[in-house]
């Protein structure tokens, strides 16, 4: 199997996680940074790391309200995977709703500092998302 992306898309920052080529675990990769709302740029820095890690496909969090409902984020964020679509990457989105909490509170647990937690909060959300779809694959889902 080839590896995965997992992507936790914000307004300056998006956490990337990558799977192993069993597609079993998930890990940090790296945050692209980009200037507030500059999603083009963020788009060409995702998609020249595609073509660096020779991946073809994406899973991209999808905020949703919590009583499910899309709001302006999430609608971010279907365009964004829309735009993936076009480029020939298949895209899935994921409901990520409490994936920052949890991300937050894994961090916590192991006692990372709050500064570094800042720096590292958006690639182990995008762990999050990324784990909690292999593990849904792997269960039949």
């Amino acid at each position: 199997m080839e590896r995965i992306i997992g992507l936790d898309l914000g307004s300056k920052t998006c956490g990337v996680s990558v799977s192993d080529s069993s597609r079993f675990i998930a890990r940090a990769l790296k945050t692209i940074r980009f200037e507030s709302d500059d999603y083009d740029d963020c788009f060409d820095q995702i998609l020249e790391l595609l073509d660096q890690e020779k991946i073809k496909e994406v899973v991209l969090g999808l905020p949703k309200h919590m009583n499910g409902d899309i709001g302006e984020r999430g609608q971010l964020s279907i365009d964004f995977a829309n735009e993936l679509e076009k480029e020939g990457i298949t895209c899935h989105l994921w409901d990520e709703r409490l994936t920052t909490v949890s991300a937050e509170r894994l961090l916590i647990s192991g006692d990372v500092s709050r500064k570094k937690r800042k720096k590292i909060i958006d690639q182990m959300a995008a762990v999050e998302i990324l784990q909690s779809y292999l593990d849904r694959q792997r269960n039949g889902g």
